[in-house]
């Protein structure tokens, strides 16, 4: 009997150090949405090839590695985006917004899916959005903004910098943007693509902005008439902002 019991006594013993040194599981939430990314790009005292200018707007984690590049204007003087190089040897441009140097500063808009360059969706935490614009075969101005990527929607709106203006990082997560989706299908463009002229239907339209796909305004409206005939032939992006929302339409221009 005292020996059954002793063993029993054993037995719940080691249940109990198992219990307490087993390590708890552990899940990493990867939160899936979109992080909008707009800023207007100003002449600084470099000086060297201005108006002429090159731009990289990137992602790191909180660790400060490198995540991925949302937009990369800068074809053949990449090599002068110094703190953009340091921060991804390679150049490393999947799924980014590319281009050649600018011709000059103005609005630039990009955006990200919350993926790296495997396209994996990376786990929430805090995340910094960095942006590097330069005009000469030196350091140019380069600035950071962290923000939170999870399942609340986060909005940055910060002060205007010598270099940056219009600062706008917005992360809206996938239930979040359930929403704009059933907003934006309520409202349509057409005819799409065409010649000359592309009408918005729905109602309660405050403002219709017309970009380039790297972020450059065109022209902004408060009519439904969009007229696209002195526009060159292209893909173009309408912003619409309406009393229930804004969502994003695409405009191909014969």
């Amino acid at each position: 009997m005292k020996r059954t019991l002793f063993l029993l006594a054993l037995g719940f013993t080691s249940l109990l150090g198992n219990a307490q040194t087993a390590a708890p599981a552990v899940t990493n939430v990867a939160t899936a949405g979109t992080l909008t990314v707009s800023v207007t790009t100003l002449r600084g005292n470099l000086a060297g090839y201005s108006p002429s200018n090159i731009m990289a707007i990137w992602v790191v984690d909180g660790s400060g590695v490198f995540v991925k590049t949302l937009l990369a204007q800068a074809a053949t003087r990449k090599s002068d985006l110094l703190k953009w190089k340091a921060a991804t040897s390679t150049n490393n441009v999947v799924d980014a917004i590319t281009g050649a140097t600018q011709s000059s500063y103005g609005a630039r808009t990009c955006t990200w899916n919350g993926t790296n360059v495997s396209k994996v969706v990376v786990p929430d935490g805090n995340y910094t959005v960095w942006m590097e614009v330069t005009d000469d075969a030196v350091q140019g101005p380069f600035t950071s903004f962290t923000f939170a990527k999870g399942t609340t929607a986060v909005t940055l709106s910060p002060t205007a910098l010598t270099n940056f203006s219009g600062i706008s990082i917005k992360w809206v997560p996938v239930n979040t943007a359930v929403n704009d989706v059933k907003i934006g299908s309520q409202y349509s463009v057409y005819p799409n693509p065409t010649r000359s002229v592309a009408y918005v239907s729905g109602f309660d339209i405050l403002e219709v902005e017309v970009c380039t796909l790297s972020g450059k305004t065109v022209f902004t409206t408060n009519e439904q008439q969009l007229n696209l005939t002195a526009l060159p032939k292209g893909i173009y992006l309408a912003k619409v902002y309406t009393k229930k929302g804004n969502f994003i339409k695409k405009i191909e221009k014969l």
